[in-house]
């Protein structure tokens, strides 16, 4: 979607950048798919911190998407295409012919009117939702399960699409949209088509206070908390912290893996996402 930006009529405005939403056909959400959303700022049952700088934000509605596509055969009409406050695509609301009403993840070029269905063999349309082993090669595909059933749970955010490179056997290969590739059980059901808004990472915020409504509070540095707070806090003056960078737990910040070497699903990857300090790093 078009990006719209203001006159200068201060720094901030200067700066920021918003989009047109010219593709949202309705603005208020469907009563019977939409509930409260409580937030947690964070923290965990326990009322520890597990996500630092969380909190506040503008209130938001939650909008029950339909991950699954588990209406088999029913064909649905695109009634409404509708901005989500909880994610950074937009979604479509479904009008199945049996009455029923559902979102899904808006894919890019899909338009009010237009029919789509979900089944294990559907024509390959922006929209329809089959599984991998009757999806041709080539396609791009998106909100994918990890296994059957479960859900879609890869490939949801705006503008991304993974391709469907092969299959072999009982699992389909994908390459992402970071670049791995990677197995997948071929029975997992996906949407055709990629995600659409991808005019979104072009959005500039230029203020703080857009990105409070979000949610987000500013990040603090290591060097400016105090020693009890921070391995690298305390010194006199603007100290450069005396060690490299870490977490507040004293983990190291660049270079070091996060990922469990035991992982039983390292079998799944045939080669890395591309890693902006070391290249495409491959697996086995």
């Amino acid at each position: 979607m078009p990006i719209k930006t203001y006159r200068p009529t201060s720094p901030a405005r200067r700066r920021s950048s918003v989009q047109d939403f010219s593709d949202v056909t309705r603005s208020s959400p469907e009563k019977s798919l939409r509930r409260r959303i409580k937030k947690s700022g964070g923290r965990n049952n326990g009322g520890f911190t597990t996500s630092r700088f969380r909190g506040g934000g503008a209130r938001k509605l939650y909008r029950q998407v339909d991950f699954r596509r588990d209406k088999m055969d029913v064909p649905a009409k695109v009634a409404a295409i509708e901005y989500d406050p909880n994610r950074n695509c937009r979604i479509a609301l479904l009008h199945y012919a049996d009455g029923e009403k559902r979102y899904i993840l808006c894919p890019e070029g899909l338009k009010v009117g237009e029919q789509v269905v979900s089944g294990d063999r559907v024509e390959p349309k922006v929209g329809n939702a089959a599984i991998l082993r009757n999806i041709p090669q080539g396609l791009e595909v998106h909100c994918i399960e990890l296994h059957p059933g479960r859900g879609g749970q890869l490939v949801r955010g705006a503008g991304l699409g993974a391709t469907l490179a092969a299959k072999e056997g009982s699992t389909a290969v994908l390459i992402m949209p970071s670049g791995e590739m990677r197995r997948v059980n071929i029975n997992c059901r996906a949407t055709i088509g990629k995600v659409g808004n991808s005019d979104y990472q072009n959005v500039r915020w230029g203020k703080a206070g857009r990105v409070r409504h979000l949610g987000r509070k500013p990040h603090q540095r290591g060097t400016s908390q105090n020693p009890v707070d921070h391995p690298m806090g305390g010194g006199e003056g603007r100290s450069g912290g005396g060690r490299h960078p870490c977490s507040p737990t004293g983990k190291l910040a660049k270079g070091g893996r996060t990922r469990r070497r035991r992982n039983p699903t390292n079998r799944n990857i045939i080669r890395r996402r591309r890693s902006r300090r070391y290249g495409q790093l491959k697996v086995g």
